[in-house]
């Protein structure tokens, strides 16, 4: 790991419910001057200010350290995108538990392997969430999530002559929406019929 110049810590949890200390701790025992935590999701790049913090500011011949790649991100393009940036400044990038530093030759071919394998295993929680929905759903129990709208709302607002934009500002997000689309559609072709 390059320890000449600073070195810039980084230590992500996905939600405020995980703790930070043990990732903070790692850092400062690597010579980190300055640790920076955020609890946000490493899913996206979006919504990490502290990240961009970091890629804005760091400068030639420093290092963004991280305990391991997944704090920093889940995908490889997202990886892809965090180095780039860091190499565009002459920065770079160093883990405390993975043998990634991409000063040198090796730590960037372990980084770019380690990335494939972060991006893998979100793929796999993925396709486990979605096998695990379609189960619920064949026996029963998946109901999704909460309905946002009134639809009883939306019926009355549609035969008072209400437009769509004015029926989404009145009927968005009211309490105890009703869970039957069905019922919806056929009061619509109903009052279709009717009219």
């Amino acid at each position: 790991m390059n320890t000449y110049q600073a070195k810039i810590g980084y230590a992500r949890t996905s939600t405020i419910d995980q703790n930070l200390d043990a990732q903070i701790a790692a850092l400062k025992d690597a010579g980190c001057g300055m640790v920076r935590t955020e609890q946000k999701s490493g899913t996206s790049l979006k919504g990490r200010p502290e990240l961009k913090t970091i890629l804005d500011f760091i400068h030639s011949g420093e290092t963004l350290v991280v305990t391991r790649i997944d704090r920093l991100a889940r995908s490889l393009s997202d990886l892809q995108v965090i180095v780039a940036a860091l190499k565009d400044k002459g920065a770079h990038l160093a883990a405390t538990e993975q043998p990634v530093d991409t000063s040198t030759a090796t730590g960037k071919a372990f980084f770019d392997m380690l990335g494939v394998f972060a991006e893998f295993e979100t793929n796999l929680r993925r396709e486990r969430q979605a096998e695990g929905i379609g189960a619920a759903k064949r026996r029963g129990v998946y109901r999704g999530r909460t309905p946002k709208i009134d639809i009883e709302a939306i019926v009355e607002k549609l035969t008072e002559g209400c437009s769509p934009t004015e029926i989404g500002s009145i009927c968005i997000k009211v309490p105890n929406p009703p869970q039957d689309l069905a019922m919806f559609e056929a009061r619509l072709s109903g009052q279709a019929a009717a009219a």
